[in-house]
């Protein structure tokens, strides 16, 4: 197939681009380097430095030829969108309304499957009681998550009205090699570094809020998986969305523990304020997935937390020298 991943410089994006070329797929990648970096496409990649609110990027699809395409680029910063959501409408709402309607001038609205990274924490906000299933009502406590809403509705729209094949893929706590470390939602990007220098890691609250954690790599073979799926034309909105999670809750304590387990290294834990607004439960029911895609995660926390951290070890290694 010809794929297109938009995002596809970033951590998730450049991930799920990896995989497509190893599957044997002719991949392009869409980037605009505002956050992902050049040395994440795989060099088998077409690359087009480009912003996906661009009229470039619009011809790109229009012209392209995709047989799918995997919308990963996004505004993805809950706090950037709290404090600038006409910014965050533009990139994650009109951006993907861009592509959608390039798609749509292409002719091949029926034929072209379209993936979309969604949010599987944020989009049901603090009204539910997890674990969230994809039907629980939909109560988004930020511009960011509503956004993320509203790109699903479009989708079900354009599925309804005009034949798309499209999914939505509701990523729990995403984590692993590539991760910035200087994200709001990185934290296990945050904790590897402040290892790697032996400081403390700072916890907010008690530390007994809970999160899903998916290692990108199971993530990327759920994109993978929906990129083959086709949902029925009727489908609504949750219809066709999944969780993509492992279905485990794990406190932010115990992560510091798993991962300090992981580096054969130890530091301090030291508690700061707890954070306004902050979920204190979050996670997530994958069967869903397991039953529609055949997909479920592979890889155990603690496996996913050392090749993380190995990672993160490697290239701080690597900077040290050639600093030297």
């Amino acid at each position: 197939m010809r794929i297109l991943v938009t995002g596809g410089a970033g951590f998730i994006g450049s991930h799920v681009a990896d995989r497509f070329v190893a599957d044997g797929h002719t991949v392009a990648v869409v980037d605009d380097l505002s956050n992902g970096r050049r040395e994440n496409v795989p060099a088998a990649a077409a690359f087009h430095a480009l912003d996906i609110r661009s009229p470039e990027a619009a011809a790109l699809v229009r012209d392209g030829g995709f047989d799918a395409i995997a919308h990963l680029a996004a505004q993805m910063d809950v706090r950037k969108s709290v404090a600038d959501p006409v910014f965050d409408a533009q990139v994650n709402i009109v951006g993907t309304l861009n592509l959608l309607e390039a798609v749509r001038a292409s002719g091949r609205m029926a034929s072209t499957r379209f993936v979309f990274a969604s949010t599987g924490g944020a989009i049901y906000g603090d009204a539910v009681t997890p674990p969230a299933g994809e039907d629980v009502p939909k109560e988004p406590d930020s511009p960011y998550a509503i956004a993320k809403h509203s790109v699903e509705q479009y989708l079900s729209y354009y599925a309804r009205i005009h034949g798309l094949p499209a999914v939505a893929m509701r990523f729990a706590n995403v984590y692993g090699p590539r991760q910035d470390p200087h994200g709001e939602a990185g934290v296990v990007a945050i904790f590897c570094g402040r290892i790697l220098a032996d400081e403390p890691l700072t916890v907010f609250g008690d530390g007994n809020q809970t999160r899903d954690y998916v290692y990108v790599g199971d993530v990327a073979a759920s994109v993978v998986r929906g990129a083959q799926f086709t949902p029925k034309k009727s489908a609504g909105m949750n219809a066709r969305a999944f969780n993509i999670g492992t279905g485990v809750p794990t406190s932010v304590v115990d992560l510091a523990s798993a991962l300090m387990r992981a580096a054969g290294h130890s530091v301090p834990i030291t508690f700061a304020p707890p954070r306004p607004g902050e979920q204190m439960h979050s996670y997530l029911t994958i069967d869903k997935a397991a039953a529609e895609l055949g997909w479920r995660p592979s890889v155990s926390l603690s496996q996913g937390l050392a090749e993380t951290f190995a990672w993160f070890a490697q290239r701080a290694s690597t900077s040290s020298g050639s600093r030297a």
